[in-house]
């Protein structure tokens, strides 16, 4: 057996969550691999909406194991109080969600770090979530990091204020007072009492190395399902550097933060909305700055499911969705919010940019300058339904499909986990 891959081919906001759903019937173990409490991964289902920062979203199917990889880090507050506790009446996590003993802690100091890195830039604010995700990583780097295992050490303690220490005096050294900053709109001792409550309770869920356990899942026959947060344009090290996020988004993220060798690779599934959105700063050559930018967010409900901001809107992007593609090696691809682009008369897609004096369809190096898209113009349909699609939007799909190569297996209308069309 394989492990199959879905991730965004976009800035991130794709609909993975929903996706995940869909599809988790169809396998044993859905797994996340990287990233942290900064993704937000939304679910409709039963007349409910769960947002989802850090358990993989196949949690609500039962029969399914959910497994948090080495490659994501976990802040136990958010975890346990807004995850766990608020779906504890829906489904019974602590059965089906399996830990890595080798995720990385983010630490109450590890916000504050990042809210006062942040701070420092002034103008050229990266648009971080604030979630501490950026100095965890760095910790994780720089090998002075905390471990999920860690909290079942005797000496978890000493541990912890030898890092909050190193981290206090980073803070101090920047010019702020770490005792005046707040977390989660309290002071910062209160939040870190409630931060070793909630890691206290973590250490009695299932911590393992979950690297054996899905490597000896596949000798079995188990199908997996590995589910990617953000998406592959914020890259480290493919995405628009330096707004991007802190870990590896694109598929080979899958081989490192799961243990799976590059051979036990199966299925790509690749989402992209069918318009384009990206959150905090950082280039976005086709977004709209005008009515028809303000009509996709409010339309398409683009506000930050962690942060609650509003999402930049623009056209569909598709040399960056071919570039995409190319790094992942998608095999198939699923299409995203249809629905919203539902009622537009006309409707443009780039093809290329203007770039310095040429037409090009790559993505260059300072992609934050002097690109000007290049659109090609479509009709637009007036309804779509979760029976048929209208010639319009087949025409749509059918432009996309010939300009990326690839074949668009499902189509999203709406948010609920069954308003789909199958291709």
């Amino acid at each position: 057996m394989k492990v199959d891959v879905l991730l965004g081919l976009q800035w991130g906001d794709e609909g993975k969550g929903k996706i995940v759903d869909v599809l988790t019937p169809n396998y044993d173990i859905i797994a996340r691999f990287q990233g942290g409490p900064n993704a937000g991964h939304t679910l409709n289902f039963d007349g409910k909406k769960v947002v989802l920062h850090t358990i993989p979203s196949g949690i609500f199917r039962e029969n399914t194991l959910n497994v948090i990889g080495n490659g994501v880090i976990i802040d136990p507050f958010i975890l346990i109080n807004e995850e766990i506790n608020q779906i504890s009446s829906i489904t019974d996590v602590k059965s089906k969600l399996y830990i890595s003993q080798k995720a990385h802690l983010i630490l109450p100091t590890h916000r504050l770090l990042d809210y006062v890195n942040e701070t420092k830039r002034g103008s050229n604010k990266i648009g971080s979530t604030l979630k501490g995700i950026g100095p965890t990583y760095t910790d994780k780097v720089s090998r002075v990091g905390l471990r999920v295992g860690d909290l079942l050490l005797p000496d978890f303690q000493e541990r912890y204020q030898h890092l909050k220490n190193l981290h206090i005096a980073q803070i101090q050294s920047m010019g702020f007072d770490y005792k005046t900053l707040q977390l989660n709109n309290m002071p910062f001792e209160e939040y870190e009492r409630l931060w070793q409550k909630a890691a206290k309770e973590l250490a009695t869920y299932h911590i393992c190395a979950t690297e054996y356990l899905l490597n000896k899942a596949l000798q079995e026959g188990k199908k997996i399902l590995a589910e990617g947060a953000q998406g592959t344009l914020l890259d480290v090290e493919f995405g628009s550097y330096p707004f991007v996020t802190s870990s590896n988004t694109v598929t080979a993220g899958v081989c490192s933060g799961l243990g799976i060798a590059p051979n036990k690779i199966g299925k790509v599934f690749g989402l992209f909305k069918a318009y384009c959105t990206r959150v905090g700063a950082g280039p976005f050559p086709t977004e709209l700055f005008d009515e028809t930018g303000e009509q996709l967010r409010q339309k398409g409900g683009e506000f930050g499911s962690t942060t609650g901001r509003p999402r930049r809107c623009g056209w569909l992007d598709l040399p960056h969705l071919k570039y995409a593609c190319m790094l992942d090696g998608v095999s198939e691809l699923i299409m995203m919010k249809a629905d919203v682009l539902d009622g537009f008369n006309e409707l443009k897609i780039c093809t290329a940019y203007q770039h310095n004096g040429q037409i090009i369809n790559e993505i260059p190096y300072d992609a934050d300058h002097d690109m000007q898209p290049q659109y090609e113009i479509l009709k637009g349909w007036d309804q779509s339904n979760t029976q048929t699609l209208p010639q319009t939007l087949k025409d749509y799909i059918t432009f996309i499909e010939n300009y990326l190569n690839l074949k668009i297996t499902l189509v999203s209308v709406g948010a609920d986990r069954n308003q789909n069309i199958y291709l």
